[in-house]
């Protein structure tokens, strides 16, 4: 248990933190649960909406619409995460969340958000794939191998998951519990620790930078072979058909990917607090928000799902 220091007072172990969250009187806090509120319900209809579709529906059961279901699953517990506690927070007059807790949210945070950079960039692959190599994409992506492109998603998440929170914990926390922030995240728990943290946060940028490097090349190769394959498509609703599914992956992974860079990805992005409080609220609970709109609205094949679903609800 890292220790609660005071000057030359002895040492205490360091038993909760308190989330200062959003500055503002009791009307800020009111509307901004509000805000998170309405946020969280359309985030969670909308993913729960998707993952029910995806399976219900014969149609939909290939491998890009098994990865979108992850997607929107990560994406559910992704904002669950983090929304719960925060709409408590906001009429609560402690704030506090214990030591144990924020380790948990901490870790699962970093566990969803790695697992879902990492994911977009399968779901890169498999357009790829299915686009410029249509004769070998049932057997490249096989179920089989699917399941284990996921689990490797997973893995990777926990992986620098554990590397993120355990390096976080070790430290020992100075007189102030009070983290600036809204959930418990790495940066502003750096800042409450009496010991030198460079060396995390190397480490951080070391593997954020990694993760969106590594992530970021297989996107931009991917869609520079399938733009090529576009260009020498003969059909004019074929080309529609490629652009519509994969507007709409770059659409999530431009918002996804820019946000985490600019959070993450960046020395100076330790500085500012108050504004990564507002970058934070995007992409934990509005990216989560769109990607199903996003996928819904533009994607044919899911629209025609969902009116069979309804049609199928209406005929009982």
């Amino acid at each position: 248990m890292p220790v609660h220091t005071n000057g030359n007072l002895s040492s205490l172990p360091l038993w909760e933190f308190v989330l200062d969250g959003f500055r503002g009187g009791v009307e800020t806090q009111a509307l901004l649960f509000v805000v998170f509120l309405a946020l969280y319900v359309v985030t969670a209809l909308g993913n729960l909406t998707m993952i029910v579709v995806i399976t219900l529906d014969a149609h939909l059961h290939s491998p890009m619409y098994f990865f979108l279901k992850n997607l929107s699953f990560l994406d559910l517990c992704y904002s669950s995460v983090i929304a719960p506690n925060t709409m408590v927070n906001f009429f609560s007059s402690s704030k506090v969340i214990s030591f144990a807790g924020c380790a948990t949210q901490l870790f699962f945070f970093s566990f969803l958000g790695t697992t879902e950079a990492l994911l977009l960039a399968v779901m890169a692959y498999d357009r790829f794939m299915a686009i410029c190599s249509p004769l070998h994409y049932p057997v490249t992506m096989c179920p089989a191998m699917c399941a284990r492109l996921v689990l490797g998603t997973y893995c990777g998440g926990c992986l620098n998951s554990i590397v993120e929170t355990s390096l976080t914990f070790q430290l020992p926390f100075c007189s102030s519990n009070h983290i600036n922030h809204f959930f418990c995240d790495v940066p502003p728990l750096l800042r409450l620790a009496c010991a030198n943290t460079d060396f995390n946060k190397f480490v951080m940028f070391s593997i954020c930078g990694v993760i969106l490097l590594g992530a970021t090349v297989v996107i931009l190769v991917s869609y520079g072979y399938i733009t090529v394959t576009i260009l020498g498509m003969h059909s004019e609703s074929g080309r529609q058909k490629v652009f519509s599914t994969c507007g709409s992956h770059l659409t999530v992974v431009s918002l996804f990917y820019g946000t985490g860079f600019a959070t993450y990805g960046q020395p100076g992005a330790m500085e500012s607090m108050e504004q990564g409080k507002v970058v934070s609220t995007f992409y934990t609970l509005v990216i989560p928000m769109l990607n199903p709109l996003i996928y819904s609205l533009r994607n044919k094949d899911v629209k025609d799902a969902l009116r069979r679903l309804g049609q199928r609800r209406t005929a009982k």
